[in-house]
């Protein structure tokens, strides 16, 4: 029975890692989203150093934060309804409607493998 339950294990543990490594993004693409919609022009280079400190940091960020952000921009872009979990800012969805959904997941690939300031406060 133990035999069973490490092979179920395995095999599970192996199709997730699977699963989370074909929903990763492309880092090399995503660079290039980020160069291409100039995402630098607000958020720095680097990602973490933005014209306005208001403006957040983007580099370290969690990848599933990022997308999610960038897709509500762009429902909010679309006129959704407000039911339909969007962002309003004229800036943002403006970028944010030009991105396909894989675009959105490279990007979020690429800031997410960026050194950032970004911490668990205890």
């Amino acid at each position: 029975m133990k035999t069973i339950q490490r092979l179920s294990f395995l095999v599970g543990s192996a199709l997730l890692s699977l699963s989370a490594a074909q929903a990763a993004g492309d880092i090399a693409a995503g660079k290039a989203v980020f160069d291409r919609i100039n995402c630098a022009s607000c958020h720095g280079a680097d990602a973490k150093t933005s014209i306005d400190p208001s403006y957040p940091q983007l580099a370290g960020q969690h990848p599933d934060y990022l997308a999610h952000a960038l897709k509500a921009y762009r429902r909010g872009q679309s006129n959704a309804a407000p039911s339909a979990n969007i962002r309003k800012n004229a800036i943002m969805g403006a970028f944010a409607v030009q991105l396909s959904d894989k675009d959105i997941e490279d990007v979020a690939a690429y800031l997410s493998s960026l050194p950032g300031n970004l911490a668990v406060r205890k």
